[in-house]
């Protein structure tokens, strides 16, 4: 299975896809002030990490959503105010309980936008889903899905086992997780060979800690893969982590 390069792949930071903008415009519009609330970027963060539009690019910070949000007010002042009479006032009286109503931009973003991984029968390795298209019961009777993968085809659509091929997406870690990682871990890591990177499970068997700089993390992870137990030195870029339940 000729996947070549897994949209996961991280890249330089170099803004916000087209969708990402216009969503966030779209908010912009709808809900004026309410979306520079700490809260309500770290939740739209979030979302922007978990969707397909984002794999293969850099994790977004809240900051960056807040940041956004407040160049596009400051472009657009008359929004706020064309949006006078036509959005009730979110403001509620002064006293003593004020009580939590959520607001019309919260509602806006799901507590959960799960989106998933499987693995390919054709070679082992793992690949964002696009879709899922049908489901049937196989022969032993479990469950198979036929799955759609990112930036792929319907030529490369396969049918797999639910509970052993279909699983949440894993998260590329950020510089400051590092810390978090310990040998035993479970990750998934990217096996970069001549024609090809894709993603493989492996587990950590040691790491050297290292002083970070400008680059980021300089640490090294000593992996070993788990569908053909080689071992390899990686970097942080090249790993990703198990989704925390």
């Amino acid at each position: 299975m000729d996947h070549g390069l897994r949209p996961r792949q991280r890249e330089f930071f170099i803004g916000f896809t087209k969708g990402e903008m216009e969503r966030m415009d779209k908010l912009v519009r709808e809900s004026g002030e309410e979306v520079l609330a700490k809260e309500f970027c770290q939740n739209l963060a979030k979302s922007f990490n978990r969707s397909v539009g984002r794999a293969g690019k850099p994790i977004v910070k809240w900051i960056q959503v807040q940041n956004w949000f407040q160049e596009r007010i400051q472009e657009f002042p008359n929004i706020l105010k064309d949006l006078e009479g036509v959005c009730p006032s979110t403001k509620a009286p002064k006293t003593k309980e004020k009580p939590k109503v959520q607001s019309k931009a919260e509602e806006k973003i799901p507590e959960s936008e799960l989106e998933f991984e499987a693995r390919s029968s054709k070679d082992g390795a793992w690949y964002d889903v696009d879709m899922f298209l049908c489901h049937r019961v196989a022969s032993a009777g479990e469950t198979e899905v036929r799955v759609r993968f990112v930036g792929f085809g319907a030529e490369e659509d396969e049918w797999v086992n639910v509970k052993k091929a279909v699983r949440e997406r894993s998260v590329p870690l950020e510089n400051s997780e590092c810390s978090s990682l310990k040998v035993g871990d479970h990750v998934l890591c990217l096996l970069e060979k001549r024609d090809q990177a894709i993603y493989y499970d492996a587990h950590i068997i040691e790491i050297h800690r290292r002083m970070h700089d400008i680059r980021g993390c300089r640490c090294l992870f000593f992996i070993r893969y788990n569908h053909d137990n080689n071992e390899e030195k990686v970097r942080l870029t090249r790993l990703c982590r198990r989704p925390i339940r």
